[in-house]
């Protein structure tokens, strides 16, 4: 029976592990056409992004994250929580409410649309608030391309994104919102 199951799993294993996955020592979170809930270590957010596409596979991408700690000055979360969804074949603009920086994502691919709703895990720490924000380059650069982004610079970390869905290409361009965070606690609520 174990045997059985082995060989049917075996091509879906495949399927994820035989895809170039560049950032060292993290694995897709996904397989094509499943869900994922990813989300950082208390006190870490998210740094680097990878996306792979397949249109074989229900025009559908698999996905990696890395996380990093924030700096020590920055003190631990004050609060975590899940912020507003998307619905699947939608644009999409979200930054984490409260001032809250992407400690996660979490997503459901819908095959009716060949696409995936998004959701962001957001932590504010203490009261401190974004600012120098900008938008990254469209990532991937061209729909159905891999797509990869790495916060290289430190101090700065990711708020949220913009994305648009080409029903033509059955994928998805992202820009990430980048963001410096003060040193020190403001009196915004959201920035």
């Amino acid at each position: 029976m174990a045997l059985l199951f082995l060989l049917c799993a075996l091509p879906f294993l495949a399927v994820v592990t035989g895809q170039p996955n560049f950032i060292p020592d993290e694995p897709w979170v996904n397989m094509y056409r499943q869900g994922f809930n990813f989300q950082c270590p208390h006190g870490e957010v998210i740094m680097a992004i990878r996306s792979y596409f397949s249109e074989k596979e229900g025009s559908d991408r698999l996905w990696t994250f890395e996380c990093q700690p924030t700096p020590s000055t920055m003190g631990e979360p004050t609060e975590c929580w899940w912020d507003d969804i998307n619905r699947g074949g939608q644009e999409w603009y979200q930054l984490c409410s409260n001032n809250g920086l992407v400690a996660g994502v979490q997503s459901q691919y819908f095959p009716a649309v060949l696409d995936r709703e998004w959701q962001f895990y957001c932590c504010r720490y203490s009261r401190r608030c974004p600012y120098s924000c900008t938008f990254t380059e469209d990532v991937p650069e061209h729909y159905k391309e891999e797509g990869d982004i790495v916060i290289e610079n430190y101090g700065y970390f990711i708020r949220g994104a913009s994305t648009t869905f080409s029903a033509v290409h059955r994928d998805r361009q992202w820009k990430y919102v980048v963001c410096r965070i003060t040193d020190f606690d403001c009196d915004f609520k959201n920035l």
